[in-house]
């Protein structure tokens, strides 16, 4: 009688070891795409074997380094690798503290879908980055899941960035391939929050200024004459008092800083009594014709 196997190829696990390698050493080819996300090429015996397992697609895979308890999980871009070996990105490498040609385990598994991560920057030169949410979320889409613990790097422009991912939602390890996921960012490593200028001290009212007194040559104090030859005292004064009239154009040297002071014009003088003298009036006199008229002969 001929027993059947426990697991049968249909529900038996895709778990395999390899030899890993980073990207730099895949033979023929400059693959500088498989640096920007996180995913691996693995052999084609690979694919052959995941179709005939029941795996759970988009393809997710664990991948464990058992001498020194790191796990991390990826998803694959291409099956184009050499027989027994897998080419994985370098900061994949670092994080499971791998050198090239150690063994790796890798292992299919389902993830849960994202809703929620946290990204710690490693170096306060993220801060430059105008958009730092669009540029992670761009860089995010050569990613197929997200492991807590993790530090992922990320080139923008000409520089690498790095980011630990501090916490993920629902799980440890989650999918982020067509999700709807809230992300947050940690103060990066090193940044230092400038300082506050202390509390400035309560404001003391303005002290009051008063116009100094004229000293020394003072224009227009002179006296007037008039075209008519009579003489009057067309003397002004010099300031106004508070209970005196105030004279147009003569600044009130007895301003108080701080109020406004509105003044009416000043009662009219009495008229004065007459006089005997004549009253002048302007262009009273007779004429008189530069040219003489011609006077006709009869």
């Amino acid at each position: 009688m001929f027993g059947y196997p426990m697991f049968p190829d249909a529900l038996r696990p895709f778990n395999t070891q390899y030899r890993c390698y980073s990207v730099s050493m895949l033979p023929g080819q400059e693959r500088t795409d498989v640096e920007k996300g996180g995913k691996i090429i693995m052999p084609p015996s690979a694919l052959d074997q995941l179709t005939r397992l029941n795996v759970v697609y988009p393809m997710l895979f664990k991948l464990t380094n058992r001498r020194a308890d790191r796990v991390t999980h990826c998803g694959v871009l291409e099956f184009v690798a050499d027989e027994g070996k897998v080419y994985l990105p370098y900061w994949m490498m670092r994080n499971l503290l791998l050198e090239e040609g150690a063994l790796l385990t890798v292992e299919s598994v389902s993830l849960p879908v994202a809703t929620f991560s946290k990204f710690q920057p490693q170096s306060p030169d993220f801060l430059d980055i105008t958009n730092p949410k669009a540029v992670l979320e761009n860089a995010l889409r050569n990613f197929a899941c997200l492991t807590t613990g993790d530090v992922i790097a990320i080139p923008y422009n000409t520089k690498v960035y790095e980011f630990c991912v501090q916490e993920t939602k629902p799980g440890r390890a989650v999918s982020i391939i067509e999700c709807d996921m809230n992300v947050e960012f940690a103060a990066p490593v090193g940044y230092q929050e400038p300082e506050r200028p202390p509390a400035a001290e309560e404001e003391q009212p303005p002290e009051e200024h008063h116009l100094p007194e004229p000293t020394g040559f003072v224009p227009f104090q002179g006296s007037g004459l008039r075209l008519d030859g009579k003489q009057k005292n067309l003397d002004a004064p010099r300031a106004s008092t508070s209970n005196g009239p105030r004279v147009r154009g003569i600044p009130d040297y007895d301003h108080e800083v701080g109020y406004l002071r509105f003044l009416r014009n000043a009662a009219p003088k009495p008229a004065e009594a007459a006089s005997d003298e004549p009253v002048f009036s302007s262009f009273s006199g007779e004429g008189r014709k530069l040219r003489q008229p011609k006077h006709r002969r009869p």
